[in-house]
């Protein structure tokens, strides 16, 4: 159960959305209930690695979480971090009326933007597709990101749609996190389609950081467990230090170049929160279509030991 400082009232804030914002990933108990112990952990010991705020999403299990815990984590979030930073939930869905409460839940929370993903289960034509999103926008005075995961589920949404969306309801409205490849064209493709004033989330893990931020995105939605290496490089890109940019770079390449889908990213990112000390297991609500093998897992922590030890000194 959340704690008691945790069930204390939700805080409208208004913040910008820009920077490091990392999705959480959500801990579970031995009965696959969510420990929100080990989550307000995660919660505080990110904010005080440096994070701008936090985000529920894709790897946080948003998809495999009831509607109820989705509700829940919205609340947690903003209880727990919504004064220290800005909170990004999750509402994307199967319909757009449930998309629209879940919209209207986390502006009532207190966060600071909302996300969506299209629907998984149907493939949208364009025109669908704008309807849902009008919608979303329509149900909250938050900032709506648009989420293109098609890195992970669903079909690359078109550029003309993405641009029409922010065209028609404002860049403080409309944003984006573009994950179709190629990542870096198609983002200087929507800058380009929206007037250089599309507000752009780089959605790779830090892969495509060091590209995305020089194209001109204003922040990065990162796991959890690299959030040590993608500060610093953050900080690096914003100060122009290229010195440091080239250090942290390489080593975070090659580690995230090794999570080639969701359940990859939730199993290397799990591994790397216990190591840690962040979580106290690695559980994933089941079925998993990727599981850790022994050789991948040692090639994991060799790389995360370089990446913290250029982190350290860089």
């Amino acid at each position: 159960m959340p704690s008691a400082w945790a069930r204390r009232p939700c805080y409208a804030r208004a913040m910008i959305l820009r920077g490091v914002l990392p999705v959480c990933q959500t801990p579970y108990l031995k009965d696959e209930r969510i420990d929100y112990s080990t989550l307000e952990r995660e919660i505080h010991w990110l904010l005080e690695c440096g994070a701008d705020g936090v985000v529920a999403a894709m790897v946080s299990e948003v998809l495999r979480l009831s509607t109820d815990e989705r509700r829940e984590i919205a609340e947690f979030l903003c209880r727990v971090a919504g004064q220290r930073g800005a909170v990004v939930i999750s509402v994307g869905a199967e319909s757009s009326f449930v998309a629209e409460e879940l919209a209207r839940h986390a502006e009532g929370c207190g966060a600071a933007g909302v996300m969506a993903i299209p629907p998984v289960s149907i493939a949208v034509m364009e025109p669908a597709l704008k309807e849902y999103y009008g919608r979303i926008i329509a149900a909250t005075a938050l900032p709506v990101i648009v989420q293109d995961a098609s890195g992970y589920v669903g079909r690359p949404m078109s550029i003309d749609m993405q641009a029409r969306l922010m065209q028609e309801h404002g860049a403080e409205r409309v944003m984006f996190k573009p994950e179709a490849t190629p990542i870096g064209p198609r983002l200087s493709e929507l800058l380009e389609a929206t007037g250089g004033k599309a507000k752009i989330f780089e959605g790779t893990g830090g892969l495509a950081l060091v590209d995305s931020y020089r194209r001109g995105i204003v922040g990065t939605m990162p796991g959890a467990d690299l959030i040590k290496p993608i500060v610093a490089l953050w900080r690096a890109l914003v100060a122009g230090d290229e010195t440091r940019i080239k250090a942290l770079s390489a080593p975070l390449c090659a580690l995230v170049s090794l999570q080639t889908s969701l359940d990859a990213f939730l199993a290397v990112e799990k591994h790397l929160l216990v190591r840690q000390g962040v979580f106290a297991n690695t559980w994933v609500r089941g079925p998993v279509g990727y599981v850790l093998e022994d050789d991948t897992r040692r090639e994991v922590d060799r790389l995360f030991d370089r990446l913290m030890e250029v982190t350290s000194t860089a």
